[in-house]
């Protein structure tokens, strides 16, 4: 979280579909500032772990995409329903300061979704997520995907009790980003690469970054992948499957791959 601003979620709006931006600093002083976000996190952690258990033992898997702006993570979603949508229960929370046009699009790629207005908040805590999925009340053996704040920073020190943590980054972002915002790399279990029809208009050296994010994290795994022509999609959704295995029977976890 942000040490200055102190993240304030108080201005949050939760719109039912179908179903850093800038902050002002204020000069606070050091001392207070680090108190606030020790109990902050505290107090999200033990939510997080309320959320785990329940989602577990529910058979619920609930997967957190966390990217910057344009990174493509609601592109990368609209695919994934659409090749799954009629094997697996889905269900999404559309997390975005501001508007529900990242939820309409998942409500048109045929996805239940809530969306999430965090106002000035650049992340979602565990409470957010707690509210958005009972009130979407995903049965059993079902994939509840969380779409972030677009932000590389506060989303990945907030433990939503998610299953896995995905971060999505693009070719167009620099390959450095791995080693400039380590925390969420080091954090995720899988990094997916998008955008990578644009490699050859772009200077950016794919083999460098996936370098660079294994310094950080040598255990992520990483899938590239360019959404628009669905390449590299499928083998997201097998990495899905295996993950939903560790909370959901195995043969429902099997249909996730199905075509």
């Amino acid at each position: 979280m942000c040490t200055t601003c102190g993240c304030e979620t108080d201005d949050v709006h939760d719109h039912h579909h179908r179903d850093h931006d800038d902050h002002h600093h204020d000069q606070v002083p050091a001392v207070r500032t680090l108190r606030i976000e020790r109990d902050l996190l505290a107090k999200n952690e033990r939510l997080a772990a309320v959320n785990r258990h329940s989602f577990a033992a529910r058979g619920i898997a609930v997967f957190n995409l966390i990217g910057s702006p344009g990174a493509g993570k609601t592109a990368l979603l609209e695919s994934i329903i659409r090749r799954v949508r009629t094997h697996v229960p889905l269900a999404v929370l559309e997390g975005d300061q501001a508007t529900d046009r990242d939820a309409q699009r998942i409500e048109g790629a045929g996805c239940r979704v809530r969306q999430i207005n965090t106002g000035a908040g650049c992340h979602l805590d565990a409470a957010m997520i707690e509210a958005g999925v009972r009130a979407l009340a995903p049965p059993r053996s079902s994939i509840v995907f969380v779409e972030n704040v677009g932000n590389l920073v506060c989303p990945a020190l907030f433990d939503l009790g998610e299953l896995a943590k995905i971060v999505v980054m693009s070719v167009t972002e620099g390959e450095d980003k791995p080693i400039k915002y380590p925390h969420v790399f080091r954090a995720s279990r899988l990094m997916v690469l998008t955008k990578t029809d644009l490699l050859p208009h772009v200077p950016f050296d794919a083999d460098r970054c996936v370098a660079f994010a294994r310094e950080v994290n040598p255990e992520i795994e990483v899938i590239r992948l360019t959404a628009l022509r669905g390449e590299g999609v499928d083998e997201v959704c097998g990495w899905l499957r295996a993950e939903a295995a560790r909370v959901w029977p195995s043969r429902r976890a099997a249909g996730i791959a199905s075509p």
